[in-house]
């Protein structure tokens, strides 16, 4: 930006010289800086000076140099007649000057133009340099806009990892718990060893005991690890793409080691069809199946495969239906007293979906409403062998706000809804009787669930997403304390 101010500068100052010095050269070329002029009569100056003729018409007049409006040089020479100083010595003179001062005029005009150009350059410079400073400011801006909001999220995150340090340290706690049962064993196996070699060494009775005391404790800290409080629910993973909207499908938590028969049942009423595919890896790469025929239609898509029989809510009734896979027989029936159905109190997506069957690692569960609890969900411990209500609890929350709900661990977790944003914020605990409002995050990928059950063996979460069959890991928080072991 520097260098074209320069040249224009140049660029003035040549012309203001080149203005001197035709205002001080030009009449000494001509003769006229050693004579002084006198006006004479007639306004004209005077003869007897030997400069200039009486005449005006036979002489000749030079005018001093001038800059027009756009800074140019400009000079007026008034010329004699050709015919009075053809041969005149000065007339040459003054030729030579004009051709002197057309080559200047020419060189001003170049310069002139180049100046514009520079000009021209100047000014575009002088929008891009305002702009990149305008960008400049932005970035800067939006950059401490960044570091606020980044140091923001940092402090919540970190807000939130620190009531996590105390379970860090019933985490080292329980750690030193299990290296302890480690130790146990490995001393009772040599025990064991020794005593196979020296047999009445020890005292027979009291080896037996310790062997009963630590198989019973290391069975309480089994069960205790295998359930806990729902913290973390992860990305979902699309096993199969296939059938309707809305439709179930499951494994049985119960089926015996090596037994990954999945159970598939498309649509939510009307339809009597469910299909047997013979391992997980059929299911996902074939669609060989087998098909069971039910005695009635099923209504919504809460039903279950539990320890070799499917149960599911008669269409269009409270029936529950305990219909046995190996027999292909009902094996008991039984009403669901003052549950809604028929789409009295279903889920906010509807389709028939009053009365959801589910399980955990605690056993079978029913999920309904009823009238008396003002169409709140309730639930109910059920028997899987006789389908006889055990205990029942009502809670606060609306059937018709919950989008789906899944049991762990004797707690009912509810989302608030079925399609887009989705996320797990209530929980219901059947263990204290006691709910609270909870935060965790469920990746809707397909942006319509008409399914959502907990399988306790697998530990994930099965749904059916608008015609996709979807798996998802769930975190489960644990707390061991070596007191009530």
């Amino acid at each position: 930006m520097t260098v074209p101010l320069l040249k224009i500068g140049v660029v003035l100052s040549t012309m203001a010289m080149i203005t001197n010095w035709m205002s001080q050269t030009l009449p000494s070329l001509v003769g006229l800086n050693t004579t002084k002029l006198t006006a004479a009569q007639g306004g004209y100056p005077d003869r007897s000076t030997g400069v200039l003729p009486a005449n005006p018409e036979e002489s000749w007049q030079v005018y001093s140099s001038a800059q027009d409006s756009e800074g140019r040089c400009v000079c007026t020479v008034v010329a004699p007649q050709q015919s009075m100083c053809s041969r005149d010595a000065r007339t040459k003179q003054l030729r030579q000057l004009l051709e002197k001062v057309q080559n200047m005029t020419q060189s001003i005009q170049v310069l002139d133009q180049r100046t514009q150009r520079d000009l021209q350059y100047v000014e575009k410079m002088e929008v891009q340099l305002r702009g990149l400073e305008t960008k400049f400011r932005q970035v800067e801006e939006n950059h401490k806009q960044n570091i606020a909001k980044q140091y923001k999220a940092i402090k919540t995150k970190m807000e939130e990892l620190r009531p996590l340090i105390p379970v860090l340290e019933e985490y080292k706690a329980d750690a030193k718990l299990v290296l302890q049962f480690k130790e146990e064993v490995q001393n009772l196996t040599s025990v064991l060893s020794e005593l196979q070699q020296e047999m009445g060494a020890y005292d027979y009775e009291e080896l037996h005991n310790r062997v009963s005391n630590l198989e019973g404790r290391l069975r309480a800290c089994m069960e205790k690890l295998a359930c806990g409080k729902l913290t973390g629910i992860s990305d979902p993973i699309t096993i199969k793409t296939s059938g309707s909207r809305f439709g179930s499908w499951m494994t049985d938590p119960l089926a015996p080691e090596g037994d990954t028969r999945v159970w598939y049942m498309d649509g939510y009423h009307n339809n009597r069809f469910v299909r047997e595919y013979r391992s997980m890896h059929d299911f996902m790469m074939s669609d060989n199946f087998t098909s069971h025929r039910l005695p009635h239609p099923w209504s919504g898509t809460g039903q279950v495969v539990y320890n070799g029989s499917i149960y599911f809510n008669k269409f269009q009734s409270h029936f529950i239906i305990k219909f046995d896979l190996r027999t292909s027989s009902i094996s008991k029936s039984r009403q669901l007293d003052q549950a809604g159905f028929n789409n009295a109190y279903h889920y906010s997506w509807g389709g028939h979906s009053d009365i959801d069957l589910m399980v955990d690692e605690g056993g079978l569960w029913a999920v309904y409403a009823t009238h008396q609890n003002a169409g709140n969900i309730v639930i109910s411990k059920l028997n899987p062998n006789t389908l006889q209500i055990v205990k029942t609890w009502t809670t606060n929350h609306p059937k018709r706000s919950a989008g789906e709900s899944f049991m762990i661990c004797g707690t009912l977790y509810v989302t608030n809804g079925y399609s887009g944003g989705t996320k797990v914020y209530y929980a219901y605990s059947t263990n204290s009787s006691t709910y609270e409002y909870i935060d965790i995050e469920l990746q809707n990928k397909y942006s319509h669930i008409s399914m959502l059950d907990y399988n306790p063996r697998d530990r994930a979460l099965y749904a059916w997403n608008n015609g996709h069959q979807v798996l998802y890991n769930v975190t489960l928080f644990h707390v061991i304390r070596s007191e009530e072991l």
